[in-house]
């Protein structure tokens, strides 16, 4: 029997899949590694109940290489103010690959308890700038606020190793009880807790925890979709219609970051990713 479901969880080659209330433990076709399709979690397959055996992997919405999901609606990007240290470059280059890929990226502030007044007003004017630019932002106490925004979605968690992704996905559901750990004294880092990639149903959304991560790579995208991630860019008229805003006389956006109208952080961090794809 034929059946419509969605991948919740996979370990090894063991697929979980939700059809309704029920759970099916399901493997692959072998047809799926000669067409080189990876079944992802989050993915919609028709599966054979009988067999317990995945049919056919449906088309997708969307999909992050990592986290590796699938059929992704919000991107909740954890970000430490401290131990972790915040780090402006991750956080930018994972909005640009999360709005790359069609997903709305939401900005989670952590730690803010740990900081004294001076450095809690700058991240009020980065968030404030972050919001002014259409990136929704809370910080983890606001978890009722945040469970709201997130209704009848699907979710997937990033950011630093250590900012606090497996505790705020507890505080969501504290049944889940997720492991989380100390950061390492010895790294400055978090230490990974996370093993197997999850989809979570918490109350009327899902949500995938998955493994932080320190760096990553955007030398799959092209200058042209780095720049047009950057959102405040969208709307800005230069000179010339192919402008990069790097150095091109009669640009309207280095105009704009030299009256502070554009975060400086955000412009250094957009020529770092355009260098970084040469």
């Amino acid at each position: 029997m034929l059946a419509n479901g969605k991948i919740i969880k996979i370990n090894s080659d063991t697929f979980t899949v939700k059809v309704n209330e029920e759970i099916f433990e399901t493997k692959s076709r072998g047809k799926f590694r000669n067409l080189k399709i990876k079944p992802l979690v989050g993915d919609n397959v028709l599966i054979n109940k009988d067999d317990k055996v995945i049919e056919e992997v449906l088309p997708r919405d969307n999909y992050l290489l990592r986290p590796l999901v699938a059929n992704i609606d919000i991107a909740l990007i954890v970000t430490s103010i401290t131990e972790p240290n915040i780090n402006l470059a991750l956080l930018d280059k994972l909005i640009s690959i999360i709005t790359i890929n069609k997903i709305e990226p939401v900005i989670i502030w952590t730690k803010l308890d740990l900081v004294n007044k001076d450095e809690l007003k700058e991240i009020k004017k980065l968030s404030k700038y972050y919001e002014s630019i259409g990136i929704r932002n809370f910080t983890n106490e606001k978890f009722k606020k945040i469970k709201k925004y997130l209704s009848k979605k699907v979710v997937t968690v990033c950011g630093q190793t250590g900012a606090g992704k497996s505790s705020l996905i507890n505080k969501f559901n504290k049944n889940l009880n997720l492991a989380t750990d100390t950061i390492s004294d010895a790294l400055g880092r978090g230490k990974h807790t996370t093993r197997i990639v999850e989809l979570f149903n918490i109350d009327n959304f899902y949500i995938v925890d998955t493994p932080g991560f320190s760096s990553i790579d955007i030398g799959e995208y092209s200058k042209e979709e780095i720049k047009n991630s950057f959102i405040e860019f969208r709307d800005i008229t230069c000179k010339y219609n192919d402008c990069m805003h790097i150095k091109e006389s009669g640009c309207e956006v280095i105009k704009l970051v030299n009256n502070n109208k554009i975060l400086q952080s955000r412009y250094a961090n957009y020529l770092s990713f355009i260098k970084e794809l040469k």
